[in-house]
């Protein structure tokens, strides 16, 4: 019935207030990822320098936890900087871990009034020094915090990812920690930078591109996936309500037939 009523109304009519009052608290992702492209289109759009863009799309990322906050998510994940970007040129690559470096010191007190815990998933060795540093600060002064999960995946790839927890599996068989009869789907997640982390229920990406960029392959598998054309500086608020109402609209069946599911 619930479905029936979203699909009768055309949202995009809509202000916030009723977009809001479409939303089934009762229904909502858990965790929900985003891949935030568009930074650099923004600002070429804007005359300005591509960091411009970078900076914009933290203003974004604030506005996002606010919401998830205020709607009940539990958790989120930003794909914030792929290994792939390390290709980037090397002043562009600087000012991203300055612009990283810079939020965590800004925001590390609201994530604390705000009960946020903040993580990382990747390779995040990789990263300088001091952008490490912020990072373990971050994590050790928010690991109680319990009312969203903030997860930053960094210097990340997804099968960068799972070729990581074959290795760390590899040795553990080697050793005899673990035997081959104990390893199942279940058991081999738990080998993965987001275990202890529910898979997402959505997967948002921004800009139009319609594509998953080696982004969380194992976790996916799933996922409902949203493409916008908005670019991320642009997504704000009324755009995560509307990609919340378009997941509500959709039958989750993993597998099942929908009598099944209308069953459960």
């Amino acid at each position: 019935m619930f479905n029936d009523i979203i699909k009768d109304r055309d949202v995009e009519q809509m202000d916030d207030n009723e977009l809001l009052s479409l939303i089934d608290k009762e229904r909502l992702p858990r965790h929900v990822a985003f891949i935030m492209d568009g930074n650099g289109r923004w600002a070429r759009e804007r005359f300005l320098p591509r960091i411009a863009g970078h900076q914009e799309g933290i203003e974004s990322v604030r506005e996002i936890i606010k919401v998830s906050i205020e709607l009940g998510i539990k958790a989120l994940t930003f794909y914030a900087f792929s290994i792939e970007n390390w290709r980037r040129p090397e002043v562009e690559v600087n000012a991203l871990m300055r612009l990283l470096e810079k939020y965590l010191q800004s925001e590390l007190k609201e994530m604390m009034e705000n009960n946020i815990r903040f993580q990382t998933i990747g390779r995040i060795k990789e990263l300088p020094e001091s952008a490490r540093r912020w990072i373990e600060k971050a994590a050790h002064e928010t690991r109680d915090n319990k009312k969203l999960i903030l997860n930053m995946a960094l210097s990340y790839g997804g099968r960068a990812e799972i070729t990581d927890a074959a290795k760390l599996l590899a040795n553990d068989l080697k050793d005899n920690k673990i035997s081959m009869e104990e390893i199942t789907e279940e058991f081999f997640a738990k080998y993965l930078n987001t275990h202890g982390l529910p898979d997402p229920d959505l997967m948002i990406r921004t800009s139009g591109e319609s594509r998953i960029s080696n982004f969380l392959l194992w976790q996916l598998a799933y996922t409902e996936l949203h493409f916008t054309k908005t670019l991320w500086p642009d997504f704000r608020r009324r755009e995560m309500l509307l990609a919340i109402i378009d997941y509500q609209r959709r039958e989750r069946r993993f597998g099942l037939t929908g009598e099944q599911v209308n069953r459960r």
